[in-house]
Parts: structure tokens; C-alpha cells; sequence
């Protein structure tokens, strides 16, 4: 028997309280008794956005509420700038040519978070566009994005900021009002602890005016027509109720622990990985400016084929972490440490870790890494 341990960047691992919520027998999503669900789960989901606006939720995955932001807010041709710092920056840019949008794209150096000096020269010479789409977290390469000055410079230009926080909400701190976000989005697998399948969005007032303009078509994403049902604790189509019934759970959770203990959990879990990884002669992809939701470590090249790196580590140690995608495919390893996450599932997957490499012809001392995380536990 092989015990298993999951420390990819979405879907994460599910605490046991919320499994036995999603095996709860099926209510109608137009009874009181769902209604009661919903409310509850709005109202947590609006503790975790940190904000006095709706919190929509959307069944779906998170690249849906992406989507949804574009095809609700924006309109045909608008001149906007998407911020390219990984696949998920890319991501922005399809999706506005695919609605006919003109993107302004700001490519960012694999690794590296964009300068904010720069960022605000590009806004002020593109006062014209109506929009910066960014991440706070991009996944593909575990840089966190710096999210509050790129609002600040947004708001200043006149501009609507629609921020991924598909990886960062729940991991760190992302006060929507406080920073002026227009548009925060997430999605139920990362740090909500709960199965793929539903997104939430929320939006300023200010994105709900631009909302009033918008001519592109759509029908499933129509935000207007959803803020107006689930005010009344209803959606305008039929919901995932199982996961609905997991996240009203899951946010008791994360209530329970609170929010920035949350915050300071991440933190730690994610300076333990460091440190391990680094502890072992191994190289952070992300030097300047890491995420606290998962740590991308570069691919020693005593290694010549990556990827069995993590197939490795799956198929004989039991531990699932990711690769790298695209062009960093064999590059790069990526370990989360996102949600329901603790100290020992990172000296686990460090351990896991240690052997693989050792088998792969990387010799590194064994438990040196597993001992830099005890070490950063033992400090706090």
C-alpha cells in the first residue's frame, strides 16, 4: 500500500469534514434550504474577498469568471493591457482577442514579477485603455505580482483593474476595497479547499457602471442576471450544489482559523520550502519576488530529462507536485503548499524529494532538506 499526497497548485487537498459535506444527499437549488446554503456561502466568500460588494458564484472553473469579466465589463474593441508574466498572463490576452478586444501586452521575463516603474510608464502612455487584466498569483512560475501598485497606477489613470486571484485569494492578503480592485475573481480548488467546479467574482461599483455599457454577447456569463437572482439566494442556472454544500463548509474552516492566520499559515508554509529546496544546492525560480501559494524550483541540470522529476516522485514516493508547462516543461518543478496544508505534508514532499533527486543522479545529503523546514517550523 502506497499512502498519497497531493501538493499540486489546484486541484488541493480537501479536509475531511468538507468530503463528508459533498457526500450529503442533493437539495433543490429553489428551496429555502438551499437558499440558507447560499446566503451562508456569499456572506464567507465576501469575509474572504474582504469587501462590501457581491461575491458571485459561478459554476465553473476559474478561467469561466475570467471570461465573464471580459465578456460583462468591456467592450467590442476596447484598447486594453494585459500583464504576460506566465501561462495564466497569456491567458488574459487570448481571451480579449478571442472577444475582440485590441490588447496592449506587457511580456515579463519568465521568473520575474513586472517593475512597477515600468508598469506606470506603459499605463500613462495607454490613458486610452480601459482596463489592465493581471494575476496577483501567476501559477506557472510562482511569482507573486505586486497587485496593490498596480491598482493604485490603474485607478490613477482612469482605468479599471480585473485581478486572477484564482491562486492568491485565501493565501495572502488581497483587501478588494481597501486596494481599490475592480474586479477579483478566485476558484474552488486552490485555497478554498474544495473540488474543480465553481468560480466567484466580485465587482466594484465602477465595474458595475462599465457593466452597463458592455455590447459583447453573451448568455451563461451574464453577470447582471446573476447579481440580481443571488441577492435573492438563487442563480440563474442550476448550480453545483454538492460543491456549493463542500465551500459552505470549507469557509467555516477557514472562518474558524481566521483570515490572517490563514495568511500567516501560507507564509510560513511556503518560507519552510524555500529554504529546504535552497538548503539542498537547488534554485528558486522566482528569486525577487515568490508566492506565497506555491514555490517553482528550478530543474538541476545534472538532470537531463526534468521530467521524470515529478513522475517520479508520484509514481514511487506517492507524491504529486507539478511540472513546468509549456516552454518551462522539464525546466521547472512546482511545489504548493495552498489550502488544506500543513508542516508535515512539506517535510513529506521534501523527503520525496530528496530520494528522487538522489535517483536521478543529483546527490544531495539526505534530510537536509526536510531539516532547513523543521528548522524554519521550529523559528516561526
Amino acid at each position: 500500500m502506497k499512502k498519497t499526497y497531493l501538493l499540486t497548485p489546484g486541484p488541493t487537498p480537501i479536509p475531511d469534514s468538507v468530503l463528508s459535506a459533498l457526500g450529503k444527499q442533493v437539495v433543490h437549488h429553489r428551496t429555502p434550504a438551499f437558499q440558507s446554503i447560499f446566503e451562508e456561502v456569499k456572506n464567507g466568500l465576501k469575509y474572504i474577498y474582504q469587501t462590501r460588494q457581491d461575491v458571485l458564484v459561478l459554476s465553473c472553473s476559474g478561467t469561466g469568471a475570467m471570461e465573464a469579466a471580459v465578456s460583462n465589463i468591456l467592450q467590442q474593441n476596447d484598447k486594453i493591457i494585459t500583464i504576460n508574466a506566465g501561462k495564466f498572463g497569456e491567458r488574459w490576452t487570448k481571451i480579449t482577442k478571442a472577444y475582440k478586444l485590441n490588447p496592449v501586452e506587457i511580456k515579463v521575463e519568465l521568473g520575474e514579477a513586472p517593475s512597477v516603474n515600468k508598469l506606470e510608464e506603459i499605463i500613462k502612455s495607454n490613458t486610452d485603455a480601459k482596463a489592465i487584466l493581471f494575476q496577483a498569483s501567476e501559477t506557472s512560475t510562482g511569482v507573486r505580482l505586486p497587485t496593490k501598485e498596480i491598482c493604485k497606477a490603474a485607478k490613477a489613470a482612469g482605468m479599471l483593474s480585473i485581478c486572477d486571484a484564482i491562486t492568491a485569494c485565501g493565501v495572502f492578503d488581497l483587501p478588494m476595497d481597501e486596494w481599490d480592485i475592480d474586479v477579483l475573481i478566485s476558484g474552488s480548488q486552490k485555497a478554498l479547499m474544495i473540488p474543480p467546479g465553481l468560480a466567484s467574482i466580485s465587482l466594484s461599483e465602477k465595474a458595475w457602471v462599465a457593466s452597463e455599457h458592455c455590447d459583447i454577447p453573451h448568455f451563461y456569463f451574464d453577470l447582471p442576471k446573476e447579481r440580481k437572482l443571488q441577492a435573492k439566494n438563487q442563480t440563474a442556472w442550476t448550480p453545483a450544489i454538492s460543491l456549493l454544500i463542500g465551500l459552505q463548509e470549507s469557509l467555516r474552516i477557514i472562518k474558524e482559523e481566521g483570515l490572517h492566520s490563514v495568511f500567516k499559515r501560507h507564509e510560513l508554509l511556503a518560507r519552510a520550502t524555500r529554504n529546504a529546496v535552497q538548503s539542498i544546492g537547488l534554485e528558486l525560480f522566482a528569486q525577487e519576488s515568490p508566492s506565497p501559494a506555491v514555490t517553482a524550483v528550478k530543474v538541476p541540470s545534472s538532470i537531463k530529462e526534468g521530467k521524470k522529476l515529478p513522475t517520479l516522485m508520484r509514481d514511487k514516493y506517492g507524491v504529486t507536485i507539478a511540472g513546468g508547462q509549456d516552454e518551462l516543461e522539464g525546466k521547472i518543478i512546482r511545489l504548493s503548499h495552498i489550502g488544506y496544508c500543513d508542516k508535515f505534508d512539506i517535510t513529506t514532499a521534501i523527503a520525496s524529494l530528496e530520494l528522487a533527486l538522489n535517483e536521478l543522479g543529483h546527490k544531495t545529503e539526505y534530510g537536509k532538506g526536510v531539516g532547513a523546514a523543521l528548522q524554519t517550523f521550529a523559528e516561526g
